[in-house]
């Protein structure tokens, strides 16, 4: 029977350390040196240094002052890391009508004098909640509101806003992309807030 077992607990044991110490070391190990940024969580600083945040997950701004994200579906509270996970409400539930317009009132709310189309994603969540990005049209129709909030003049804005939209990821794949804490910080630090 010892005989039988030694090779089981030999592998066992040779896996484990290849599958379970080895291999990760080395992939973080290819992470830390490839991409460090991507591989540290994509931490965003504010003024004084500190960590406010992550590129890749999106965060609450309700002030007439910010550029608002994408609705969040987690719980308990939004943009929830722990809790990624779309609302699964279909086009006909009624708890997705009465959220969409919810949120139509609150956007209308925050700028009257807004006569566009309210582009989609303001109104909808991502599949995962935790979003961090706005389509451009989305940062367009926030622009005139943050402008007069800021007092800052609507072509010097829009440039802002130019400046933190990516592109298609390798020039095809996904759609240009505004990611809301990054153009906030932008404008907190324009403004000389921390």
């Amino acid at each position: 029977m010892l005989r039988e077992l030694k090779p089981a607990l030999l592998l066992l044991t040779l896996f484990t350390l290849l599958t379970g110490l080895l291999y990760p070391a080395l992939v973080t190990a290819l992470a830390q040196l490839a991409f460090p940024e991507a591989a540290q969580g994509s931490l965003l600083r504010g003024g004084h240094g500190e960590v406010v945040g992550s590129a890749l997950i999106g965060q609450p701004f309700s002030a007439a002052r910010y550029f608002w994200g994408r609705l969040s579906a987690t719980t308990p509270q939004p943009y929830n890391a722990a809790s990624s996970g779309g609302s699964n409400l279909g086009p006909l539930n009624p708890a997705l009508r009465d959220a969409v317009s919810a949120r139509i009132a609150a956007l209308k709310e925050s700028d009257p004098k807004q006569t566009q189309p309210i582009p989609v994603d303001l109104v909808t969540s991502s599949g995962s909640g935790l979003d961090p990005h706005i389509s451009p049209a989305a940062a367009q129709w926030q622009l005139p509101r943050v402008a007069r909030e800021r007092g800052i003049p609507e072509p010097e804005l829009r440039a802002l806003v130019a400046q933190h939209t990516a592109g298609r990821t390798f020039g095809v794949l996904g759609e240009a992309r505004v990611n809301v804490l990054t153009l906030n910080l932008a404008l907190d630090q324009r403004s000389g807030r921390p």
